[in-house]
């Protein structure tokens, strides 16, 4: 062998060597699962460590929507999903099986998240409690729990509400939903659901507005932080965040005003 050959072979073998070491200039792929002591970010996004998952195939009251009970009452539908799904999981530890990217949800991904010791996923459970809906096209795995919720009338279907997305893009027209829903009170209900001054949920003070002009950036709407000159000007918004990534999340991007100059 010419020292040459030799030389290109010891060199092609080096470059191998040093690609194939764990961690080294290879990016690494997203774990398939995680399973980790989790917090509850709303009805259907679960935080393991620094991933935030949503529940795939399912959608849940957003933590500002308001439904309508079997009583013609408002309630803070969307605080109440959330607090389901952390009695579901009960300081277990929580297994997420990745199943993609969320394209509507930011950098968030699709998972079926089940608690430890249970057999049950917990997108499967907290759609048949009727705390979260099914999403189209409705997934196998959740479809006999949305059908069972929907006929006996439990959680947020006793009463009247909006499909969670319908709330997100201000849908005031959206069908109506729940074995409460009466079409001679189409007007007073909606008002309800689609309240001027929507309420704020406990440390979730960032103002959101929907915004035809935040689709220049590809965004439904401008979200506006304490501080920020435009937040006092701001006085009927059409969502609450509880943090920047969750205003992101939903297609908000931060007022112009808010940013830091170079």
């Amino acid at each position: 062998m010419s020292f040459r050959s030799f030389f290109a072979a010891a060199r092609a073998f080096a470059l191998v060597s040093f690609f194939a070491l764990p961690g080294l200039l290879v990016p690494s792929e997203p774990a398939a699962a995680l399973t980790a002591a989790a917090t509850v970010r709303d009805g259907n996004s679960i935080q393991l460590g620094d991933v935030t998952y949503r529940l795939d195939g399912v959608d849940a009251p957003e933590l500002d929507q308001v439904c309508i009970d079997d009583h013609a009452d408002p309630w803070t539908c969307g605080i109440e999903a959330r607090e389901q799904l952390s009695k579901l999981i009960n300081k277990r530890s929580v297994r997420c099986d990745d199943v993609g990217p969320e394209k509507s949800f930011g950098k968030r991904h699709r998972a079926i998240c089940t608690a430890e010791g249970d057999k049950a996923s917990l997108n499967e459970q907290l759609v048949k409690l009727g705390y979260a809906i099914a999403r189209e096209p409705i997934k196998a795995n959740v479809k006999p729990a949305a059908a069972d919720a929907k006929t006996a009338s439990t959680g947020i279907w006793k009463g009247c509400f909006v499909a969670p997305q319908d709330f997100r893009t201000g849908k005031k027209d959206g069908a109506l939903l729940g074995a409460a829903c009466r079409a001679d009170r189409d007007k007073e209900i909606r008002a309800v659901l689609f309240p001027e001054d929507l309420t704020m949920p406990p440390s979730c003070s960032i103002k959101g507005k929907l915004a035809v002009r935040a689709r220049v950036t590809g965004n439904i709407g401008i979200y506006h932080l304490r501080g920020c000159p435009s937040y006092p000007a701001t006085t009927k918004p059409d969502r609450w965040f509880c943090s920047e990534d969750d205003a992101q999340a939903a297609g908000f991007r931060k007022a112009y005003n808010c940013r830091r100059p170079k």
